[in-house]
């Protein structure tokens, strides 16, 4: 049953969403047992009328579901009074780690990883499915696009949802998705997979901004970084590792289609474990519903709930006047004032920052290594060249970890932004002095890898701190958004033959890596060891 941290509208309408999902996925699967003796080949088949009932039941019962997840907004109004007392959110964050925090953190590790692994399939679908529908790599290429796509439309719509409706509202929404684009594992023509797969894609882009929105908002301060970084750290190891290993199981037997299937049970444990997600406790003062914060409050901070230290807002962010708008209220601000208010400066900086690492990791490191080949290094070298590279990496996460709890949070974004410029400058300088070293190439590969790893590790959760609770959601969702729009950015560059130029490219995304580097060293706040009030204080000055 789902958490009585937050009333839903209709309990009933959201089950009811979850079985016409999970009934209009299985009504794929008669047809695709029909095919099981050739191998579960359904290219160029006609879609049978169950099929067509369960490409309907689908969308319907996300629709019904997304209707019962939302709050009660009769009752949020009738809640606010002007004279309300402010909530001891300073409780939680002072609190010692409890069992409630490391459940939340496990669920939400779980989510991160089911997540993470959707797009991650991708990589292993693309074989078969080319061999099936007799497309070229190229047209098979089509479907990475898609979901790249998705990623970034999703971070940003689903991101500013989060802000509406609620974290745990909408991290439900997106697990139902998941279960539902699941029917792609059975669809007989490429067309229908590039539309599920942009619908995965959204899903998935939505999931990481909301998981780590809501992480800030209930781990006490002093753990809060480190556990931010290292849940982005584990949870994309993770996901990578289930897409593998689900590759690996089941592909061969199953044929790619399995992969897709799985997107029914992995969305539904989610759904199952929604018990452990509770509705952050600072969503629900903005919102009015005091009642359902406190209780939050009280079992994350071990029972004890004393008053606020006078002179202490209740919500970061907004003024006390403000506190308690409604949903449609908070639906007034949006990008605009993000873009425009007082985290302007932060906010393009980050954008900046985001884009530039898509055009890395989705550009510049999808051709390293053809351009290696260009500096003497053949392909079976450059592999091996990469795997070694990125194995001494590897540890680099435990010293970004450190060194955003210990050292300092913005610091360490610009220290990767600014290192991940340099190892590109490094690339463009032995193309410019044509030094062809093995050794060399592995140096500056290293750097290219630790440096890129640092930037996204402390990228989403820097976001995720920096803006006030009724923009949090949507903040970090933009910021993922730029981070999947410099991807796309990348790949149309990529079929432009702009990576084909090792040192042009290399140079061109350096440059505005060194300038978010300088915007942020300019205008970010410090986070570490700040409350998420006190943050927004400093903003203020």
């Amino acid at each position: 049953m789902p958490s009585k941290d937050i009333a839903f509208h209709h309990p009933v309408a959201f089950w009811l969403g979850c079985i016409a999902v999970v009934a209009g996925v299985l009504a794929h699967l008669p047809m695709l047992a029909m095919a099981a003796p050739m191998h579960y080949r359904l290219a160029g088949m006609p879609m049978d009328n169950m099929m067509r009932i369960g490409m309907a039941l689908v969308p319907l019962g996300v629709l019904l579901a997304g209707y019962g997840l939302m709050p009660r907004l009769a009752q949020m109004r009738r809640t606010l009074h002007p004279d309300r007392s402010p909530l001891p959110f300073h409780v939680a964050d002072h609190a010692p780690l409890n069992r409630e925090h490391w459940k939340l953190v496990a669920v939400l590790t779980v989510a991160l990883a089911v997540d993470v692994m959707k797009p991650a399939t991708i990589g292993f679908v693309m074989p078969g499915m080319s061999s099936e529908y007799g497309i070229s790599t190229s047209t098979a290429g089509w479907l990475a696009l898609s979901a790249l796509t998705g990623t970034a439309v999703g971070s940003i719509v689903w991101g500013r949802l989060g802000d509406l409706f609620g974290r745990r509202a909408t991290i439900l929404l997106s697990a139902l998705m998941f279960m539902g684009t699941s029917i792609c594992g059975a669809m007989p023509a490429f067309g229908w997979n590039l539309v599920m797969c942009f619908m995965m894609g959204a899903a998935a882009g939505g999931m990481l901004p909301i998981t780590f929105a809501l992480m800030a908002e209930m781990i006490p301060t002093a753990h809060r970084g480190w556990l931010l970084v290292a849940l982005g750290g584990i949870g994309t190891s993770a996901g990578y590792l289930l897409a593998s290993g689900a590759a690996t199981l089941f592909e061969p037997s199953y044929s790619w289609r399995a992969l897709w299937l799985l997107n029914l049970p992995t969305g539904a444990l989610i759904v199952f474990l929604n018990r452990y997600i509770p509705e952050s406790p600072r969503f629900l003062a903005l919102e009015g519903l005091e009642d359902q914060a406190r209780a939050v409050l009280r079992k994350f901070s071990g029972g004890i709930a004393p008053v606020l230290p006078e002179g202490q807002h209740a919500l970061e962010g907004v003024r006390p006047e403000q506190q308690g708008s409604t949903t449609k209220g908070s639906a007034r601000i949006g990008l605009r004032h993000l873009l425009r208010g007082r985290h302007a400066s932060i906010t393009w900086g980050l954008m900046l920052c985001a884009i530039a690492w898509g055009l890395v990791n989705f550009g510049f490191l999808l051709w390293l290594p053809g351009n290696l080949g260009k500096l003497g290094i053949d392909a079976q070298g450059s592999s091996a060249l990469l795997a070694r590279s990125a194995l001494l990496a590897l540890p680099g996460v435990g010293v970004v970890v450190a060194l955003y709890q210990r050292w300092s949070s913005i610091r360490t974004l610009v220290l990767f932004i600014g290192l991940t410029a340099l190892a590109l400058l490094f690339f463009f300088a032995i193309d410019l002095a044509e030094m062809r070293s093995a050794s060399v190439t592995t140096a500056g590969t290293v750097a290219l890898l630790l440096s890129v790893s640092g930037v996204i590790a402390t990228l989403i959760p820097y976001a995720a701190e920096i803006y006030p609770v009724h923009l949090r959601s949507t903040g970090a969702g933009l910021i993922a958004g730029s981070s999947k729009f410099g991807g796309i950015l990348g790949a149309v560059l990529g079929v432009l033959g702009l990576f084909g130029h090792f040192m042009l490219s290399a140079l061109l995304i350096a440059l505005p890596m060194a300038a978010a580097a300088w915007m942020l060293a300019r205008g970010g706040v410090e986070t570490r060891g700040h409350g998420l009030e006190a943050i927004q204080d400093a903003l203020s000055e």
